[in-house]
């Protein structure tokens, strides 16, 4: 089925899409425009050209399955947000809307890994094929329509040394003498550094991470060092390269390499160091290490947001065969029927917002049993319904309505006969009729014995 023009955008730039249609598919050439994020690290705005894959015809119980192919459309590249030692990831995400039969929404997601470092601007990778798809449980036409493309870039765990000549340093000016050559035993980091004896003199990285550590020398000629994190005072504030952890005095000078300072647990982003000298002795700043921990998802700072800029372009879906013989709706049901009702609602609703695809009435279970074919409306819906402009997909279930029969139930005390649910009546006993009865059984028990005696004198008699 060829795909249906919803309208044409107004600007001289348009394409308009091509829609390549077979007796089962139809595919989809939809041009995108995308900003922020990695796209202002990379060319500024991103042109993408995409082709979504979209079934025409299918049977009930097939699934509904989109596939997106993505490509840059010309020489504008998204670009990695900072300096990456370890690469990262990339994560597509996109929108299908579905109408008419259904409300609701899929999420066709991709992603592919960026393997070698990269600095900042550097031209990210796309993954070149992003899908999803929903279940269909009853015949009825759908409406496809694509809607925005997201894409986030998520930086790995990891650790970059800045050294201090690093053009990213800056120093308070005329208070520092860059100190080159040093000897390998020494341990300094490039075998240089910088070096201050002026109270009050500074140097300040601004540095993209989770946490920041100040790599110096351990000198017993060495003063106080000041640390301020986003113009607040770090913790500790201070630290004496003079004195050791146990607050000890050095003995040495220039036992360089050291790890002085740390401040970690900053959520990710951009932030500032600055170090202040606080006497008018002796200061180094060999490097800085900033730290990159493991981040829990890409963070929101990074995503390019990609809305359409050729005409917008739907496709129907035919969904057919829906009754069989054998199935529910055509063969007898006894058990409980379930019907529409105004009573409260027991299926979702039907907005796309609402993470539901379902646009029925709402439903109740009836109590009340069925010997014929169930004329009950039946609920069905598309399994896998996803929030506008989330970065992962969260199916929802089909929901099946069973009513369960409410019967009165009474206590059954059982008497030695049927379970009628009443206990039988108690007999009440004469008390004079008891020991009249006993009476006569005593009489005849004796007469009985006199009897068996006179027989058996009887009969020796006989034998004498």
């Amino acid at each position: 089925m060829a795909a249906l023009a919803l309208g044409l955008a107004g600007t001289a730039a348009i394409v308009v899409p091509a829609v390549t249609a077979t007796a089962s598919t139809a595919d989809l050439v939809v041009d995108y425009a995308c900003n922020q994020g990695i796209a202002g690290t990379g060319s500024g705005t991103v042109y993408l050209r995409t082709k979504l894959t979209v079934p025409t015809t299918l049977n009930v119980k097939d699934p509904l399955n989109v596939a997106w192919n993505l490509a840059y459309r010309d020489a504008t590249r998204f670009g990695a947000p900072t300096l990456l030692p370890n690469g990262g990831r990339i994560y597509v995400t996109g929108e299908v809307n579905l109408s008419d039969g259904w409300q609701g929404q899929l999420q066709p997601v991709g992603s592919i890994d960026q393997t070698e470092a990269m600095k900042k601007g550097t031209p990210l990778t796309l993954p070149t094929t992003i899908s999803d798809f929903a279940y269909t449980t009853r015949a009825g036409t759908v409406t496809v329509k694509p809607g925005n493309l997201y894409v986030d870039f998520r930086p790995p765990a990891s650790e970059i040394m800045v050294n201090d000549d690093d053009l990213s340093i800056t120093y308070s000016p005329g208070d520092w003498n860059n100190v080159d050559d040093r000897p390998s035993e020494d341990n300094d980091y490039h075998l240089d550094f910088h070096r201050t004896t002026k109270a009050g003199a500074w140097a300040s990285l601004t540095f993209t991470g989770t946490g920041i550590e100040y790599v110096t020398q351990r000198d017993r000629r060495a003063g106080p060092v000041e640390f301020w994190v986003d113009n607040q005072l770090g913790t500790p504030p201070r630290v004496n390269p003079s004195r050791n952890d146990d607050d000890t005095l050095v003995n040495d000078s220039n036992v360089g390499g050291q790890t002085l300072w740390s401040f970690k647990g900053l959520d990710y982003g951009q932030h500032t160091i600055t170090i202040k000298n606080v006497e008018d002795k002796r200061t180094l700043l060999d490097a800085f290490r900033v730290i990159t921990g493991e981040l829990p998802g890409p963070p929101p700072q990074y995503r390019a947001t990609c809305t359409l800029i050729s005409a917008p372009v739907a496709v129907q879906v035919t969904i057919g065969g829906g009754d069989t013989p054998g199935s529910p709706s055509t063969s007898p049901d006894t058990s409980p029927s379930v019907s529409p009702s105004t009573s409260p609602s027991t299926s979702p609703s039907g907005t796309p917002d609402g993470n539901s695809p379902s646009p029925s009435p709402s439903v109740s279970p009836s109590t009340t049993p069925s010997s014929s074919p169930s004329a009950a409306a039946t609920q069905s819906y598309l399994t896998s319904v996803i929030v506008k402009g989330s970065p992962s997909p969260t199916a929802t279930r089909t929901v099946t309505l069973t009513a369960t029969p409410t019967v009165a139930q009474v206590a059954v005390t059982p008497q030695g006969g049927a379970q009628t649910g009443e206990a039988p009546e108690r007999m009440a006993a004469s008390g004079p009729l008891l020991l009249g009865s006993g009476g006569a059984l005593l009489m005849i028990g004796v007469l009985s014995g006199v009897a068996l005696l006179r027989r058996r004198a009887a009969h020796a008699g006989e034998r004498g």
